[in-house]
């Protein structure tokens, strides 16, 4: 009989085993019930998976997850693996032959959804020989968990059904309440827990306070638009945002849709379809979108609002990269958003529990501490040395004497009979003329203009970190009005001594260095086996990464294999899977390769990496003793060919958006010539040319 690590390296294609993956395994084998707490992109599938293969009869998944059960038993399948899955989406004559199937024993494992399983289990599978059952998402059990489902309180009565098989509870996300809770809930018998470590070193952490919406819109298409190649999920908190964001995006030429559980179930699976098939860029969603998606290639997240909980935005940023590879997650939020938050709650009988998990992600957000410790910690984790991979870490802040800040603020807020908002009292402290300040009679107060050395955004820098001292308050019932707490008269009337950060002005959102530098070229080659896969996939029905992921993809460029023995050494390339297209995609990397006499490096490749050490196309013109107008050439062209060259930073918004509507003038010309005539010489003959590159990735 085949082990674990024999069935990893011939089935699934990998040398190790992931952390506390081969203990889970042993555990399910030994014929133990176990609580697998394991982030999203850590391996939990394999963890039942490999049992599965291993035990004689039927392993049970049950999932709520209609999607990802389709996508996880195409993958198995994909890898020889006799897998079903059974749901309301499938006909009377589908699932009379997947019952039948499995009276037979021809299948190995059967993903069923809570709901169907207990029609089915009073009808046909109460008495199925059952080696093992896997309960996957398993915080819906819980009424503690982000995603309480009722349907999973019924699943007790299958633990007690199959009471000498082993039970797998698994979940990415649950703090030691949610953990406590599924194991009673579910009745197992005592089971081992395994806790995962939560931290997920790929992945960028970046927050955005109080961003204004125009500025928020821009940042976010600036963002989108260097990355044509990223596939991402903007999440919000209504409907209506998720239409609004994807018709802005489609308007800047990017190919985005909404989803949300307003829209009928065909289109919202139609458009999870797409999205998983690479057809679309960006989805902008509620967090109705995303619990079954199993694409490992989605490479960032952004939040619009402020997510509820902890547990629910990790889950979400944790659909970023599951391939292991760079990428990128940023939250925008503002009080309002938390306000809104706190509404929702506020009719439901868990409302105290509710409203401390919203003070946990709002002292998240408006941390001045590394992040991801942020994040470990509510997990049980605890590490002191920073990640190096969040906006924290990456600038971090430095400290001034906040005293005199402080009162000035504090000091404001008593003068107005703690009846303004943060906005209006920033407005006061700088001597601002609006209306609304005018009419209240705020411009005679004694703490009017005091602080107008400092522009609107440092004085919301410093009265987010002053909220999260504690020594204001705001009154989200009344209004988002500010007042000052106890804590805060001992610094305005005592004269405690308060620390803030500084206020750095932000051009621009950083993004992690990890992430810039990892981004995939699209060689020619890489770009032969993506176009390889792609039909294999279609060929299939299947999403691309099912033939394999971009991690794959990066090794299979690196290394060239020759022969299928080579092919087999890289990661994610099973047995099947080499016996299946092996042959073909040897040849095609071998027929990729430039021929012996062809040694010299490409001009263009030379220039990539010298732009790749930081230098400006003076220094490179400089270095290779070419022009300046040679150089930008050369960065186009790698650019044309997807390297990650980001040429926005040569050309401005306004100058790209100019260009376009004066080409668009000119019949689409291509031309320089003209635009520059047209435009009379106000913008060089180089912008131009860089301009009509980036146009020409969108049309």
């Amino acid at each position: 009989m085949r082990g674990p690590n024999e069935i990893l390296k011939e089935v699934y294609g990998y040398d190790s085993f992931r952390p506390m993956q081969a203990e889970v395994i042993e555990h399910a084998i030994s014929g133990q019930d176990s609580v697998v707490i394991m982030p999203t992109g850590g391996g939990k599938s394999v963890c039942f998976q490999i049992p599965a293969l291993i035990f004689d009869k039927l392993t049970l998944v049950i999932s709520p997850l209609i999607s990802l059960m389709r996508d996880q038993v195409e993958a198995l399948k994909s890898n020889g693996i006799n897998a079903a899955y059974f749901n309301s989406t499938q006909s009377d004559y589908e699932k009379r032959i997947i019952i039948e199937d499995c009276i037979k024993g021809k299948i190995k494992l059967l993903y069923i959804a809570p709901e169907t399983l207990i029609h089915a289990f009073n009808a046909w599978l109460k008495d199925l020989p059952i080696s093992m059952v896997a309960i996957d998402e398993a915080h819906c059990v819980s009424m503690w968990g982000h995603d309480f489902r009722p349907e999973y309180a019924q699943l007790q009565a299958i633990r007690k059904r199959f009471s000498n098989v082993p039970f797998m509870a698994l979940t990415a996300t649950a703090d030691k309440v949610t953990r406590e809770d599924i194991s009673k809930q579910l009745g197992l018998n005592q089971p081992q827990l395994f806790l995962s470590s939560f931290n997920r070193k790929n992945l960028s952490l970046a927050v955005r306070a109080q961003i204004p919406k125009k500025q928020k819109e821009k940042e976010i298409l600036t963002f989108i638009l260097n990355r044509p190649d990223d596939c991402g999920i903007i999440y919000c908190l209504s409907r209506k945002e998720t239409e609004s964001w994807s018709a802005l995006l489609n308007s800047n030429g990017i190919n985005a849709r909404h989803y949300h559980a307003g829209m009928d179930t065909a289109s919202r699976e139609a458009i999870q379809d797409g999205f998983i098939n690479d057809n679309f860029q960006v989805i902008c969603a509620t967090i109705a979108f995303g619990m079954g998606i199993d694409k490992p290639n989605v490479r960032w997240i952004i939040h619009n609002n402020l997510p509820k909980n902890i547990e629910g935005y990790y889950q979400e940023i944790g659909r970023a990269g599951r391939d292991g590879l760079p990428s990128d997650t940023i939250l925008y939020y503002n009080y309002r958003d938390v306000k809104m938050l706190n509404d929702f709650v506020d009719d439901s009988d868990f409302k105290e529990t509710y409203h401390e998990k919203i003070r946990r992600m709002l002292n998240y957000a408006e941390a001045t501490s590394c992040r991801r410790n942020i994040l470990l910690s509510y997990f049980g984790e605890y590490r002191e040395e920073p990640c190096e991979n969040c906006d924290i870490c990456n600038n971090p802040p430095a400290f001034i004497d906040g005293t005199t800040i402080c009162q000035m603020a504090l000091s404001g807020i008593i003068r107005t009979k703690e009846q303004v908002g943060a906005n209006l009292l920033i407005n006061i402290l700088r001597g601002a003329q609006t209306m609304d300040l005018m009419d209240k009679g705020y411009h005679r107060i004694k703490t009017y203009g005091v602080g107008k050395q400092y522009s609107f955004r440092a004085w919301q820098h410093f009265i987010n970190q002053i909220i999260n001292l504690g020594y204001i308050e705001i009154a989200y019932t009344d209004h988002l009005k500010l007042k000052v707490t106890e804590a805060g008269k001992a610094v305005l009337f005592n004269s405690k001594n308060v620390e803030l950060s500084d206020y750095i002005e932000k051009k621009e959102i950083k993004t992690s260095k990890k992430s810039q530098n990892k981004t995939i070229k699209a060689s020619g080659l890489s770009q032969k086996i993506k176009e390889f896969r792609l039909e294999l996939a279609k060929t299939n029905r299947v999403p691309a990464y099912v033939i394999f992921n971009d991690a794959t993809l990066q090794e299979l460029v690196s290394h060239q294999p020759k022969n299928k023995e080579e092919l087999l050494a890289i990661q994610g390339m099973g047995k099947v899977k080499v016996e299946r297209f092996g042959n073909e995609l040897i040849k095609l990397i071998q027929a990729a390769k430039p021929s012996s006499n062809s040694t010299k490096k490409h001009t263009t490749l030379i220039t990539l990496e010298l732009y790749e050490k930081g230098l400006s196309i003076e220094a490179i013109a400089e270095e290779r003793g070419f022009s300046t107008t040679t150089i930008v050439g050369h960065l186009c062209k790698l650019y044309e060919d997807n390297y990650p060259i980001n040429l926005n930073q040569f050309v401005t918004e306004y100058e790209v958006n100019t260009i376009k509507q004066i080409r668009k003038k000119l019949k689409n010309t291509n031309q320089l010539k003209p635009i520059f005539e047209a435009l009379n010489g106000s913008i060089d003959y180089q912008k131009i040319g860089i301009a009509l590159t980036i146009l020409s990735k969108y049309q």
